[in-house]
């Protein structure tokens, strides 16, 4: 019995080990993306608002991505309006310590992809690029006072907020009631329980497919990661079974395992 508690406390901890590092990851693709979008949402913003571009630009610039790049998503001309307003409400943040002339002579490209986050006093920039861009939309369509924008960047961060989460406490207009907050989330929870709840905050962006765009009618078929296909085909397969009602049911797809260096056949 005893080995089989210490083999329960081996497997917690390596769940609890994967958990902390995937939310290490998630956390660090949703850095670059939202630092992405600010920068894609100033260069919409410089060329859209000075009459540079005609209308119907961003409408065409999203329908030429989504040609493209097939399968990236989070780019519609909807998605691109809010990262206008992304930029352009968090404007502060831009080129902190740099000259007009400087920011006029960068290209178009790194206008977009300014890697340099700004070192703002007092400003929670940590928390401000660890949660959503749906947070973050969120946050902006419903509060416009800076410091309560900031109280609720700060709890979304700390708390692990989903966005459901975020919506409920703007509901219950929690910045006016601070004083009634419990503030032991982190003592409450098991460490695997946290890791396990701070992924779930990533479920409503696009992470997976900014960084794994498989453009199948463009790219080289040696380039072509087998494992994604499967995945689109099976994907496409499991949504056609469960059409048919609650009768059918779509098990698992295809594995196969290598043992001592031969290759089993596959199973399902």
């Amino acid at each position: 019995m005893s080995g089989e508690q210490n083999y329960d406390e081996a497997v917690k901890a390596i769940k609890t080990a994967i958990l902390q590092s995937q939310y290490d990851a998630a956390r660090a693709v949703n850095e670059k993306q939202l630092m992405l979008y600010y920068g894609i949402g100033k260069y919409i913003s410089l060329n859209s608002r000075n009459g540079f571009w005609g209308k119907g630009a961003i409408d065409f610039i999203s329908e030429q991505l989504d040609k493209e790049m097939p399968g990236l998503r989070g780019f519609t001309s909807r998605n691109l309006r809010y990262m206008r307003t992304f930029y352009e409400e968090w404007k502060m943040l831009d080129f902190i310590g740099q000259s007009e002339k400087n920011v006029e002579e960068k290209t178009a490209i790194q206008l977009i992809w300014n890697l340099q986050v700004p070192n703002c006093q007092d400003f929670p920039i940590d928390a401000f690029l660890h949660i959503g861009f749906t947070h973050h939309r969120v946050i902006l369509g419903k509060i416009k006072n800076l410091e309560e924008r900031l109280f609720y960047i700060r709890r979304c961060a700390n708390e692990h907020f989903t966005v459901e989460a975020l919506k409920s406490s703007l509901t219950a207009d929690d910045y006016h009631h601070q004083g009634n907050l419990s503030n032991n989330f982190a003592r409450t929870l098991p460490a695997g329980q946290q890791a396990l709840k701070a992924i779930g905050v990533f479920k409503d962006e696009y992470l997976l497919d900014y960084i794994n765009v498989e453009e199948l009618n463009v790219r080289e078929k040696a380039d072509i990661d087998e494992k994604v296909v499967e995945n689109a085909i099976i994907h496409n397969v499991k949504n056609f079974i469960l059409t048919f009602g609650k009768d059918f049911a779509f098990i698992r797809n295809q594995y196969h395992l290598d043992a001592f260096g031969a290759e089993s056949p596959a199973g399902y």
